[in-house]
């Protein structure tokens, strides 16, 4: 077992949060158990929901673009999917003529779920030969009433991958507002530790809009633990944030802004094609930085095709 990296959060901190490593032996995995396929030959009912296939059935993407994998990194995404659970299911296509199926997203996480002793593995089945049955699928699925807020983030984020929707196209399918899409989509940005205790009911997305507003992920995790361990509500957590804030900040240094909405278009715009890959900082005067991190020259070949559409 991979052991857990330590985050410094310093002593100023660490005094003011408290030590909530306890509540890990609180958490259960997460779960899917309302549709399964448990074997080969049967077929989804619908398109848009997260469905339980064998891992057996499994198969890696003779395309997949990533070679390897860092051993301790996947060593540490097992622990925690045997803690928390699979938080992001992958998405896979039925093999033509075969019963089984081939990843097209969640490699790393495929395997990390089988280190972790995952039988079977939550995953979307994408028809890759109907797209618009499957907007439709997705979008229908949405507009349940029974979703939990990870479950919305992670179908709008199916809409931006596999259907190529901008942010207002999705708010128009599912009537609601821009501001309210971009915001379910940012909960994915969280750690799993945080997006399992909102997925099961533990923290409200209201808390959650808090803790977002933290930049260290440790920090993120050491809010979550607090909101559950002392009952906090949103108000009292934004006061701790607050003193955390000042707690870190070097004296004299500004304080930091909400992005402006077009800051947000921005990112929704790069986010295609670098997904999480990208962040932004901006101070209240307006000077800032974005910074672009990738995975892959065809990641980045495929940037440089977008760009050069646009300048045509």
């Amino acid at each position: 077992m991979a052991t857990k990296k330590e985050h410094g959060l310093g002593k100023g901190l660490s005094a003011l949060l408290g030590d909530n490593t306890d509540l890990d032996s609180f958490r259960k995995p997460v779960g899917y158990v309302n549709k399964e396929i448990v074997g080969p030959g049967e077929s989804p009912a619908a398109k848009g929901d997260i469905l339980l296939i064998p891992a057996s059935l499994i198969e890696p993407n003779p395309f997949q673009p990533r070679l390897s994998f860092d051993p301790e990194a996947l060593a540490e995404l097992a622990e925690s999917i045997r803690t928390l659970g699979l938080i992001q299911p992958i998405t896979v296509r039925r093999i033509k003529g075969g019963d089984k199926y081939q990843i097209i997203s969640g490699e790393r996480r495929f395997r990390a779920s089988q280190a972790a002793g995952m039988t079977t593995i939550p995953a979307y089945i994408r028809e890759t030969d109907d797209q618009g049955m499957l907007e439709m699928a997705i979008v229908e699925n949405l507009q349940r009433r029974d979703l939990d807020p990870i479950e919305t983030a992670l179908g709008f984020q199916r809409l931006i991958d596999e259907c190529s929707l901008t942010q207002e196209q999705m708010a128009s399918r599912v009537g609601m507002k821009r501001a309210s899409v971009t915001n379910y989509l940012r909960l994915l940005r969280l750690p799993d530790k945080v997006q399992h205790d909102l997925k099961v009911g533990l923290l409200s997305v209201g808390h959650a809009k808090v803790i977002l507003g933290v930049e260290d992920p440790a920090v993120q995790e050491y809010l979550c633990d607090a909101v559950i361990r002392e009952d906090l509500s949103v108000r009292a957590l934004e006061e701790r944030v607050k003193k955390l804030s000042r707690a870190a900040k070097p004296a004299g240094e500004p304080e930091s802004a909400d992005l402006p909405e077009s800051y947000y278009r921005i990112l929704e715009h790069m986010g295609r094609y670098f997904g999480d890959n990208i962040s932004l900082k901006r101070s209240p005067s307006g000077k800032g930085s974005i910074t672009v991190r990738f995975e892959s020259d065809a990641e980045m070949e495929r940037f440089l095709s977008a760009l050069d559409t646009i300048s045509e």
